[in-house]
């Protein structure tokens, strides 16, 4: 599906919108809520020289501390946001890692990688609560397994349903996200096993934290 440019456009500036001042505390607020993050880049587990993939790369704290834990792997992030990606791009570079990590700013659902990066398909793709922010959020995932090798992963960790959770909680929760246009994904599992079948690729779903987060791995 070719992307919509204009829409891809709108996107862009509804997000930089959103965060061109809460960039600047964007991770110290999150690391609060935005819980199994760690998890997933535990798990990632990339090959020797492999390639990892972030859509929806913010900040660049996942890629930073993934490409820390993983040192022999290469890392790219995009994000359409290009106030997140000034941030993301300092961090990287004040630790170091811009010969290992490599940045662009794209639409999640459509990018080229080919274009931006030179690099058509990666070992490992991973997205952290983006898909909840994205609205084609199905064709984003969609799109994440396509960029993902075959004897690859794609890693997926986003706001669950909270139904395991107090009602007032769950109420205050979805409040507050609503507030930097997130909704939460109900559907999330019926839609990536749909994907999975639909590109070859098998599904691994956990429901975490009394289902205030939920994790998930297609692997191909």
């Amino acid at each position: 599906m070719a992307a919509d440019h204009s829409d891809t456009n709108s996107a862009a500036r509804h997000m930089d919108a959103i965060y061109r001042g809460q960039r600047h505390i964007y991770d110290l607020t999150r690391k609060y809520y935005l819980l199994g993050r760690d998890r997933l880049i535990a798990e990632l587990a990339p090959p020797i020289g492999g390639t990892v993939l972030e859509l929806g790369c913010g900040t660049g704290r996942n890629l930073i501390l993934a490409a820390r834990t993983y040192p022999d792997a290469r890392f790219y992030g995009v994000d359409i946001s290009e106030e997140m990606l000034i941030t993301a791009r300092a961090n990287v570079e004040k630790v170091g890692l811009s010969p290992r990590i490599r940045l662009a700013q794209g639409d999640a659902s459509a990018v080229d990688t080919v274009t931006a990066f030179g690099v058509p398909a990666f070992d490992r793709v991973f997205v952290s609560y983006a898909l909840s922010m994205i609205p084609p959020w199905c064709e984003t995932a969609a799109h994440a397994l396509s960029l993902t090798k075959a004897g690859g992963s794609l890693h997926v960790v986003d706001f669950g349903g909270q139904a395991e959770l107090p009602g007032w909680f769950r109420s205050g929760l979805r409040a507050w996200l609503a507030k930097f246009s997130v909704e939460p994904r109900e559907d999330l599992e019926a839609v990536l096993a749909e994907i999975a079948r639909d590109q070859g690729g098998r599904l691994e779903f956990r429901r975490l934290y009394r289902d205030y987060a939920r994790y998930a791995v297609v692997r191909r």
